[in-house]
């Protein structure tokens, strides 16, 4: 899957380096709910235990081919949101030198594309940090509604203690 700027691809261990570059950086770890990463190995883990996945992509410049963040998306038993058969979840990241730049709604954009037209999901949901409204526009450009709910996530760090709200988005009748 790639836009003119972005390419995303699945993982390989031998990305552990690009990915300690940024998942390091304690600010993304936070914003994202997860901790920062505090060496090369912490992040090979991550790839082996978590992003080694058919549903887990790292977004890679085009220009560069640099690894500056990840997406993906989470099924029914998977997510801290309560959804049915036929329903996903969509997360994301991206290194903080690239904030602004609308790589997270290109690559979000990607992803709701892939999950309705190619996966045959009805509905995907998000969800942010309250603390983090950045991510809350991103879901919003890319059509999320808010759902109205907020809730706790024992699963995301710091997530026992900071609130997330729960966006949806449906697929369109007329969409593809």
């Amino acid at each position: 899957m790639e836009t003119e700027r972005i390419i995303l691809r699945l993982w390989k261990e031998s990305d552990a380096e690009a990915l300690f570059k940024y998942a390091s950086e304690p600010e993304i770890g936070i914003r994202a709910g997860w901790p920062p990463h505090k060496s090369v190995e912490d992040s090979l883990e991550v790839i082996r235990n978590f992003f080694s996945n058919d549903r887990t992509w790292a977004i890679v410049l085009k220009e560069t081919g640099e690894i500056i963040g990840c997406i993906g998306y989470m099924i029914k038993g998977e997510s801290n949101i309560e959804m049915n058969e036929g329903e996903a979840e969509a997360g994301y990241w991206v290194a903080k030198p690239y904030w602004n730049k609308g790589i997270c709604s290109e690559a979000l954009n990607l992803i709701i594309d892939y999950c309705f037209n190619e996966k045959g999901f009805r509905t995907l949901w998000c969800d942010y940090f309250i603390d983090n409204p950045a991510s809350r526009r991103v879901m919003e450009k890319c059509g999320f509604q808010d759902t109205g709910k907020t809730q706790y996530c024992n699963f995301l760090y710091g997530g026992d203690k900071r609130p997330i709200r729960v966006m949806r988005l449906d697929k369109k009748p007329n969409i593809r």
